[in-house]
Parts: C-alpha cells; sequence; structure tokens
C-alpha cells in the first residue's frame, strides 16, 4: 500500500515536471547529457520531439491509472474492513463494472496504439533524402562516408582526456564529427566492420544496430545547428565506452564550404599518392 502511494507521488511529481519543463535540464546543455537530469535531452529533430510527446503521454496515462488504483485500494480498506463492515455483502457479477474493466482498458489501448504506429512509421519509413553518408562502426571508433559527394571518408575516434580543448566534453568529443547541414533530411546507412555496435544519438532520436554484413538505415533532420553527441550503445568490447558519436549541424552555406574543403583535401591526397606511386615504378 505504502508503495502504491509512494509510486503515485512520484508519478505526480514527474508529471508536473513535465508540464512545465521542470526536470528537463538537459535543455542547459545544446546535444549532451547534463547534470541531474530525469528528462531525456532536448529534442533537435521532428523524429524525437514527437518521442518526446508520446513519452508525456504514456507518463500521464500511467500516472492516472496509479492514482486511480490507489484510491480504490483506500476506499476498500476504510469502507470494508472488519470494523466498518462487519457483515459482508454477497452480491456478485455486477454487469456494470464488468462491462467497464473491459471496455476501459481497451480504450486506453487505442489511445496509445494510434500514435505508437504513427510514430514507429514516421521512425522506419525514411523519406526522400538530400545527404546520404554511410557510418561504419569500428574497434573501437567511427568511420563515414559520403558517397554522393565524391567519396568523401575519415575516421572519427575519440578525444583523450589530455588532449580536450574547453568546452569539449569528456568521452564524447571526437576528433573528425560527421558534419551535416541543418533543415536537410540525412538518411544515414549503418553497418559493422567487425562486431555489432550500434549507432545511436539522443538528441535525434536515433538509435539502430551496426551489424557486420548487413546495411541498416535511418534518417534524422535537425532543426537547429550545434554540436550533438551519442555513444555506441551495443557492448561491442573492452572500450565500448570510448567510442563517441560526434555530430556537428552547420548551415547549408558552411556545409558546402566544408564539402568543397573536404574535395579538395581529397584531390590532394590523391594527386600525392599518385606521384609517390609513380616515383616508385620509376626508381624499380
Amino acid at each position: 500500500m505504502r508503495f502504491l502511494i509512494g509510486m503515485g507521488l512520484f508519478a505526480i511529481a514527474l508529471a508536473i515536471g513535465h508540464l512545465d519543463g521542470g526536470f528537463i535540464a538537459s535543455a542547459l546543455a545544446d546535444g549532451m547529457p547534463a547534470p541531474k537530469e530525469m528528462g531525456m535531452q532536448a529534442a533537435a529533430t521532428p523524429v524525437m520531439e514527437d518521442l518526446i510527446a508520446f513519452h508525456n503521454l504514456l507518463l500521464y496515462i500511467v500516472t492516472a491509472i496509479v492514482l486511480f488504483v490507489t484510491l480504490l485500494l483506500i476506499i476498500v480498506m476504510v469502507r470494508f474492513n472488519r470494523k466498518s463492515n462487519p457483515t459482508p455483502s454477497k452480491t456478485t457479477h455486477n454487469t456494470l463494472i464488468e462491462v467497464v474493466w473491459t471496455v476501459l482498458p481497451v480504450m486506453i489501448l487505442v489511445v496509445i496504439a494510434i500514435p505508437s504506429f504513427r510514430l514507429l512509421y514516421k521512425e522506419v519509413v525514411i523519406p526522400q533524402a538530400e545527404l546520404t553518408v554511410k557510418a561504419t562502426g569500428y574497434q573501437w571508433y567511427w568511420g563515414y562516408e559520403y558517397p554522393d559527394e565524391g567519396g568523401i571518408a575519415f575516421d572519427s575516434n575519440i578525444i583523450e582526456d589530455k588532449d580536450l580543448k574547453p568546452g569539449q566534453p569528456r568521452l564524447l568529443a571526437a576528433d573528425n564529427s560527421m558534419v551535416v547541414p541543418v533543415d536537410t533530411t540525412v538518411r544515414v546507412i549503418v553497418t559493422g566492420a567487425d562486431v555489432i555496435h550500434s549507432f545511436a544519438v539522443p538528441s535525434f532520436g536515433v538509435k539502430i544496430d551496426a551489424i557486420p554484413g548487413r546495411l541498416n538505415e535511418t534518417w534524422f533532420k535537425a532543426t537547429r545547428t550545434g554540436m550533438f553527441y551519442g555513444q555506441c550503445s551495443e557492448l561491442c568490447g573492452q572500450s565500448h565506452a570510448f567510442m563517441p558519436i560526434s555530430i556537428k549541424v552547420v548551415t547549408k552555406e558552411e556545409f558546402a564550404s566544408w564539402l568543397a574543403e573536404q574535395k579538395k583535401s581529397a584531390d590532394a591526397g590523391s594527386s600525392s599518392a599518385l606521384v609517390k606511386t609513380a616515383q616508385a615504378e620509376i626508381a624499380h
């Protein structure tokens, strides 16, 4: 009994906190966890906004059910104990009550199912992508490729504690971030090179397994610029905790400039490799 009452009070506190944005301390941090937070990270994509809304809906429903059951238990304990009701009634099979406790749960499940299926469809069915990025999980870092942008590719490793700069979060910052433009539908193709990894970015509402020999895909559309962090969410080995995901969302103009720089660097690298190969052949 005390447990149910305590759970009811806790659920009320959580509901009140979500109503006015309280407890969501992550609003103080952009795209990363915040100290003492009790809610989800602030949404940066439409999918994550819907996830938070669905989470809050379930929280209100659970709160109402807990309070209702707690109230019924209190009424039964007060009105129908041996002292207050020495001669108990022998009435059975109340038709109205049986209909209500059958129909009401079905209605609650329908209320939950409709937004749940809508959200599931939104997550799984990828809209027409404007940019494609391939993320490959390695032990223990990520590799990113832009197949439609001239084959730009690079690795992303964790920044060691001794090399962190001011503003870079420990265990989340990476030396090379995935760069994407804001307000752009990005399709992410995910795979693993060795063992099963998991590509997860909480602010984007993205989490999908990276499985060797298989291509999975997900998508996001960031609605604001900034740095957003995630981590491998699969137990992939001894350095599992040191495999961060760092995504930098920039303006479309900044992204075009970044692409131009990456292509220029890639061309310079290719030319240098060709020269070295030619020199080696001449030497032989």
